[in-house]
């Protein structure tokens, strides 16, 4: 499945005025293709991925997916603050997607497992939200987005608010499972060396209006880009990227 956004643009009424939040952005995610959003507070990256994800509608231009066969797209958000049910412990969190999609009970049983293995949470079904680390929470909010097996996953900046040790290790997490899920995966981030690290494309945004000021391929392997031997390469790209947003940040913190 390809994901098209064609002549997006947004505009809010604040206070009586027009703010135009995003402006002409055209881009496509590919099948299986992990692209990240980067750029300066108030550039609008959060409003495009809701936009994306169907939250929010677009004040002009369209999001369409190519290759569902007239089907529904099956969609799953991560956001920064992860919302998990407090009175449901880990397995019944995750599995509330596919419970609210009518999935049998063995469905349930066995992707609820699977996935709760798969970001290592393993003998932690029966803790309570309040019983788990930061870390340990985002994980089983990625789990419960992956049981329902989406065709497109979209991530709102989802490791702002660790620590930068326990950010580093859920990056490398995120990273070993989409190699076993090859999700098409739209990410939000402010953080350029998470974006080089995880990206197969980085889109570039301006701040407001938020327009497209480039995309960059990473042609760099998928895994050891934060390798001795990669270094260098890993170095230029998040130059670039910063070269790209430095003024626009340094205006945005004037702004405050």
């Amino acid at each position: 499945m390809r994901i098209v956004v064609e002549n997006v643009a947004k505009t809010f009424i604040d206070s009586k005025r027009e703010v135009t939040a995003l402006q002409n952005i055209n881009f496509a995610i590919e099948e299986q293709e992990f692209v990240v959003l980067v750029g300066p507070s108030g550039c609008g990256k959060s409003t495009l991925l809701n936009i994306v994800g169907g939250l929010m509608s677009p004040t002009d231009g369209l999001v369409y997916f190519e290759g569902t066969n007239q089907k529904q797209p099956n969609l799953a958000i991560v956001f920064q603050e992860i919302a998990l049910f407090p009175w449901r412990n880990v397995f019944e969190n995750v599995v509330y997607g596919l419970e609210e999609q009518g999935a049998s009970k063995q469905e349930i049983q066995e992707k609820g497992q699977h996935y709760i293995d798969m970001v290592g949470l393993n003998g932690f079904e029966k803790a309570y939200p309040k019983q788990l680390s930061g870390g340990m929470k985002q994980r089983a909010g990625i789990a419960r987005a992956l049981s329902v097996e989406p065709d497109l996953l979209l991530m709102d900046e989802p490791f702002s608010a660790l620590d930068a040790q326990t950010r580093t290790l859920m990056q490398e997490e995120l990273l070993t499972i989409w190699n076993r899920t090859k999700l098409s995966t739209l990410y939000v981030t402010h953080n350029i060396q998470e974006a080089v690290y995880l990206a197969d494309r980085v889109i570039v945004l301006s701040r407001h209006p938020g327009t497209i000021k480039e995309i960059i391929r990473i042609d760099m392997p998928k895994t050891g880009r934060d390798s001795e031997q990669n270094r260098e390469q890993f170095e230029k790209y998040s130059n670039q990227i910063w070269d790209l947003i430095r003024h626009d940040a340094q205006e945005a913190l004037l702004e405050g």
